[in-house]
């Protein structure tokens, strides 16, 4: 009987070898291929979905977005020297700050695409402030982009009544 218990034991021991291959397949090895096979399938479509050729509506979008930019600050340097000018004048006077200074149009300042304007004001800081946002917030008056300020006469302390602030504006032709 022992003989043939030696025997049993090696075919025992495969037949439990099989069933704990099986029971571990069945428990974790069966889940981990489902997951590793998803990922590789996700990974796929996301390198395809993430190449902007598939996507024309967002380009389009983008478009017709930078358009709408473009537009809100196109104007040309002969609008900017009349109508402009009045615009600005009547936000500076809005906020008690005088438009001291429109200096005379520099042809080195004219782009392609832009041409840049410096005004320069006097008032106290927060009136300054004032207007500097209200310039900013403005449709089609142009975008600051160089703003200075300095006390109104040289060699005296900082004071925050008298400053005067120097805007560079980009127009866009």
């Amino acid at each position: 009987m022992l003989k043939n218990l030696s025997i049993n034991k090696r075919y025992l021991a495969i037949a439990a070898s099989v069933l704990l291959l099986i029971i571990c397949y069945q428990l974790a090895f069966k889940s981990t291929i489902a997951a590793w096979q998803t990922n590789r399938e996700l990974c796929s479509k996301l390198t395809a979905v993430s190449d902007l050729s598939y996507q024309p509506g967002l380009l389009e979008r983008k478009s017709k977005n930078l358009d709408l930019i473009l537009n809100r600050y196109r104007s040309d340097s002969s609008a900017f020297r009349g109508n402009t000018i009045t615009a600005i004048s009547r936000i500076a006077e809005k906020q008690n700050v005088k438009l001291s200074g429109i200096p005379v149009d520099d042809p080195n300042l004219h782009t392609d695409q832009f041409v840049i304007e410096r005004l320069n004001f006097e008032g106290d800081f927060v009136s300054l402030v004032k207007v500097l946002n209200d310039l900013e917030s403005a449709n089609k008056l142009g975008m600051p982009r160089s703003i200075a300020i300095k006390p109104l006469k040289k060699g005296i302390a900082f004071d925050v009544k008298n400053l005067s602030m120097e805007v560079w504006m980009e127009i866009g032709k």
